[in-house]
């Protein structure tokens, strides 16, 4: 009984090992692929798209996933202006896309549970007209 618990121990100890092996195969052929990377690719930002609006000190990033709110730095304020080109009104959101440190950390002006800091600014451009579903009420 020892000699065949003994067999079946060391056949699961080769067979797991072989597959390590196999995984560190696979990895060894993505590592040649991860050199070809750029540096951008390794500094564990993120890349994030979707609508965009900045109005009254507050700044939302909405993605087809998740809501983040935006952190106050320059880079906002530099996403801000290049979005203003395309926003015929101040609330009007617009189509972004950047490389951002995601952070759950907790904030007093962010209630957002998922916040973002702009790093690198890749795209900005107006959503289409058909996608503004907003509905204006006047006096």
């Amino acid at each position: 009984m020892k000699r065949v618990l003994l067999i079946l121990l060391v056949s699961i100890t080769g067979l797991t090992g072989c597959k390590n092996d196999s995984k560190s195969e696979n990895q060894n052929t993505s590592n040649s692929s991860t050199e070809e990377k750029t540096a951008k690719q390794n500094d564990g930002l993120t890349l994030l798209k979707g609508e965009f609006v900045y109005y009254d000190g507050a700044a939302v990033l909405q993605t087809h996933s998740d809501i983040y709110g935006v952190l106050i730095t320059d880079k906002l304020e530099e996403l801000d202006k290049q979005a203003q080109q395309y926003k015929s009104e101040p609330t009007d959101m617009v189509l972004i896309q950047i490389r951002g440190k995601i952070t759950n950390q907790k904030d007093e002006k962010i209630l957002w549970e998922n916040k973002v800091e702009v790093m690198e600014i890749l795209n900005v451009k107006p959503t289409p007209k058909e996608d503004n579903k907003v509905i204006k009420l006047e006096n």
